[in-house]
């Protein structure tokens, strides 16, 4: 996990579980998944799964092995696990790169779409829905609502 090495211990304290794509014995991919309240830093929002449900974060292709399946392969594994062990909704954000498209192949269907920058300490953000009652539940866990956003920029380590 490169920098964020540090931060792999207090996820799992707090519950949150690392799924890994092995290739030969190595780590091609890797991807978390929790059920429990995380930090979402690019939105400065934290969402909170209900009951049921799990929410699938950072997760990410060792260079090399870019654009050979990886992430969907993930996606897909972790939503096996997650259906055997009862969850019957998971959530994920996505941003514009090549591998997005990996989302929707691998079953998740767009909720809300945001637009998000932060310029001179403040966050501005608009968030749409894509469809209107997973737009209304994808806000729900995320405590907000559809529309414009304007706060103080904040982070949190994740």
């Amino acid at each position: 996990m490169g920098v964020e090495g540090d931060r792999v211990r207090p996820r799992f304290a707090r519950g949150s579980r690392c799924f890994a794509v092995l290739l030969s014995g190595a780590v091609g991919g890797y991807g978390w998944l929790s059920t429990g309240p995380e930090w979402i830093g690019e939105l400065q929002l934290e969402i909170r799964p209900q009951e049921g449900e799990g929410y699938i974060w950072n997760c990410a292709t060792i260079s090399h092995h870019r654009r050979q399946g990886i992430f969907r392969s993930l996606l897909v594994g972790i939503s096996e696990v997650a259906g055997r062990e009862g969850l019957k909704r998971l959530w994920i954000g996505s941003v514009a790169i090549p591998a997005e498209k990996a989302v929707g192949q691998s079953g998740f269907r767009p909720a809300l779409r945001f637009r998000a920058v932060t310029l001179a300490g403040l966050h501005v953000m608009r968030i749409t829905e894509s469809d209107a009652q997973l737009g209304r539940d994808g806000a729900q866990v995320l405590g907000t609502e559809p529309g414009w956003h304007l706060r103080r920029s904040r982070s949190r380590r994740h």
